[in-house]
């Protein structure tokens, strides 16, 4: 989980770049995310409500939120929590619920600065998107928490996928290996799909798993609103045919192409390019439809962005994604690991199998 230490200290590096003179309040979820700790699950019959976080000029935090949120609330990181009452199941509750926080609001200011008419909101996600690029030791703790179970997930994938099963099925067993492997339900979300066909994204269906179908397993793990991404193709039957293979080895080449220029100070157009080259060189210029890689952390994706026309450059404390495909003839192949950027290189944060079978 994100830490006490590592939110005030967060909130601490915002009022620097911000210098307000009177104090901050902030709704957006990402914010109450980043600063606070305060996730609600989107599975929740509470998912539409959050709560405000005020920040006084000295770093002081209050947070105000719905009595009804769920426990997670009660993991967020502040000097005062402050739970108003709605609704208590015994008499009807307070009114629209929607307006619950508005004494609240009046009496710090009125204004939500990180509301997209508020004149301070420009500023105010300018920088917290600045600072959000470099992740701190504790946002990249609960990263390796997703991406642990994540682990799980794909390799229960690459155990039991088989002939006669549906794309639900493999979603219900790899969910459920996520869920034991944390210890705890979350969401698992992504693309469980058979390639080809205009396929290569998309939620799991019924679709009924043959032999030498490509099957791509690329799918997220959410704990406390912080994510992971990684992919691999498997072959159902574990017999892969000649084209699968050719299309398989050019991603890993591509894949170790961009790996090769990771690094704080790179640009991520020159990491797109070593992306796409390798497909340029085999005679493919156009396969790679989609971005090469982007950022990963309490949002999916965010900056940084590896793609065709890239205007950014790789930080210290970025953690992207690496991302080639194809979907030719047919064939759809897929693979992905996610890295820590450091000064001179990277950390591969992702251990999954990356193997058609």
């Amino acid at each position: 989980m994100l830490t006490p230490e590592g939110c005030r200290a967060r909130r601490q590096r915002f009022l620097e770049r911000l210098k307000p003179s009177h104090p901050i309040v902030l709704s957006d979820p990402i914010h109450l995310r980043y600063f606070a700790n305060l996730h609600v699950e989107a599975i929740s019959q509470h998912a539409d409500f959050g709560g405000l976080l005020v920040i006084r000029p000295d770093g002081h935090a209050s947070l105000f939120h719905d009595s009804k949120l769920p426990n997670t609330v009660l993991l967020a990181h502040v000097n005062e929590r402050t739970p108003v009452t709605w609704y208590t199941g015994q008499e009807p509750g307070r009114g629209v619920r929607q307006l619950l926080l508005r004494p609240i609001l009046e009496a710090n200011g009125g204004r939500i600065h990180d509301s997209i008419t508020d004149p301070f909101a420009p500023q105010v996600f300018d920088i917290v998107s600045e600072l959000r690029r470099r992740k701190d030791p504790d946002e990249v703790a609960l990263l390796r928490t997703c991406m642990q179970a994540t682990e799980a997930g794909h390799a229960w994938a690459r155990a039991n996928i088989r002939e006669g099963m549906t794309e639900l099925d493999l979603y219900a067993g790899v969910n459920a290996a996520c869920q034991r492997a944390l210890g705890h339900w979350a969401i698992v979300y992504g693309d469980f799909v058979v390639s080809g066909g205009g396929r290569r994204v998309g939620p799991p269906t019924p679709r009924v798993l043959k032999n030498g179908d490509t099957f791509i397993l690329d799918f997220s793990v959410i704990v406390q609103g912080y994510r992971s991404d990684f992919t691999t193709t498997l072959v159902v039957g574990g017999e892969p045919m000649g084209e699968q293979k050719r299309l398989f080895g050019l991603c890993v080449d591509a894949m170790t192409a961009g790996e090769r220029e990771l690094k704080a100070g790179a640009k991520c157009q020159t990491v797109y390019d070593a992306v796409r080259g390798v497909f340029v060189a085999a005679g493919l210029p156009d396969a790679l439809v989609s971005h090469a890689g982007h950022g990963l952390g309490a949002t999916h994706p965010e900056a940084p962005f590896i793609v065709r026309h890239s205007t950014e450059t790789l930080v210290a404390g970025d953690v992207v994604t690496l991302e080639p495909g194809l979907n030719i003839g047919g064939i759809g192949i897929r693979i992905e690991h996610n890295y820590l950027i450091t000064g001179n290189g990277y950390e591969r944060l992702s251990n999954h199998t990356i193997a058609l079978c």
